[in-house]
């Protein structure tokens, strides 16, 4: 019997984060909103703000790309996140 792990040790914005296994999909997935909570504690908003997030290391193909608002990427131990926001105004 394969036993669960409590937690995913990811990197986000050069910082090392544990991802509870609770937090994730069901197919281990964490979303892009989930990202930027991560990112930023709290994240700015406002009509304006855009926020991009740019991962490497993902836990299933593809490994690297852009996650976009309202998708999810696979994640393992050492995927890593890059996440900037801008304001149009």
């Amino acid at each position: 019997m394969v036993e669960e792990k409590a937690a995913v040790e990811i990197i986000v914005n050069g910082r090392k984060k544990d991802v509870p296994s609770s937090a994730l999909s069901a197919e281990g997935e964490l979303s892009f909103e989930q990202v930027v909570r991560l990112a930023f504690d709290p994240p700015p908003s406002g009509p304006d703000i855009v926020f991009t997030v740019s991962y490497r290391n993902a836990g299933d193909a593809p490994r690297d790309g852009s996650l976009v608002e309202g998708k999810s990427v696979k994640i393992q131990d050492g995927t890593v996140f890059n996440v900037t926001f801008t304001d149009k105004s």
